[in-house]
């Protein structure tokens, strides 16, 4: 519709396909813009706080972790098949979940986990920061949070001051900015998209070994994922189109 405005020449779908391909075009899935997300103060954050601390990490002078939750719920992860009849996956009884509470390094991108069947809170987080701290790094460490309230509480913050870890809080509404937000998507793509596991050990143990083994089985593959570009909201075009 767009060329036939601009052009006055009518094309069809193919045509218009092969068209685009040639311009260098791609065929991409739009984004969502959190709603609440400020684009100045994400901005800022990453030149003024973020970036040079991504730097001394480079240099080996800090050590950056990005800390964040996963909840893996065991359930059907369907897919799709070429097949006569619709197939159906017995699903599993309950709701069990494999809670992952990690800190992702930012340059080698190993990663820490503490890891329950219940829920994350405060103490989580604080067992976290203490398993951090008994590796004994020798230079400054630096925890890239979100805003949630068990990290941001009291008695996170007084046991990180007495380790001498700095906590880094994100603008609130910027998960574009925590790195192991890629990480985790990676993880459920790898272990949970159109996967069957027969119980909830397996599961749990394939989710587990992925985590622990990421860093070196896909070394390659996560040096391109976790590069330190972040998407920058301010340069994202919105567009609104008419039904």
């Amino acid at each position: 519709m767009r060329i036939e405005q601009h052009t006055g020449i009518k094309r069809g779908l193919t045509q218009v396909r092969r068209f685009l391909k040639l311009m260098g075009m791609k065929r991409r899935k739009t984004g969502a813009l959190p709603a609440k997300a400020d684009a100045q103060k994400q901005n800022d954050f990453k030149q003024h706080q973020l970036e040079p601390r991504l730097q001394e990490a480079l240099a080996k002078k800090r050590v950056v972790y990005f800390v964040d939750a996963a909840h893996f719920v065991f359930a059907p992860f369907l897919g799709f098949l070429w097949c006569f009849t619709r197939l159906f996956v017995k699903a599993p009884c309950g709701r069990q979940r494999f809670n992952v509470l990690g800190a992702l390094d930012a340059v080698t991108h190993q990663i820490i986990t503490f890891t329950n069947l219940t829920y994350i809170n405060a103490q989580s987080v604080c067992d976290l920061i203490t398993q951090i701290a008994q590796q004994n790094l020798g230079v400054p460490i630096t925890l890239v949070l979100d805003n949630a309230k068990y990290q941001k509480c009291v008695l996170v913050q007084q046991l990180a001051s007495s380790l001498k870890i700095e906590l880094l809080y994100l603008p609130s509404y910027s998960p574009n900015l925590n790195l192991i937000e890629r990480f985790w998507k990676f993880v459920k793509k790898e272990c949970l998209a159109s996967k069957y596991y027969p119980d909830f050990l397996s599961f749990r143990n394939a989710i587990q070994s992925l985590i622990l083994q990421a860093h070196i089985q896909h070394k390659v593959q996560l040096d391109s994922l976790l590069s330190h570009r972040f998407q920058d909201f301010a340069k994202a075009e919105i567009t609104l189109l008419a039904a």
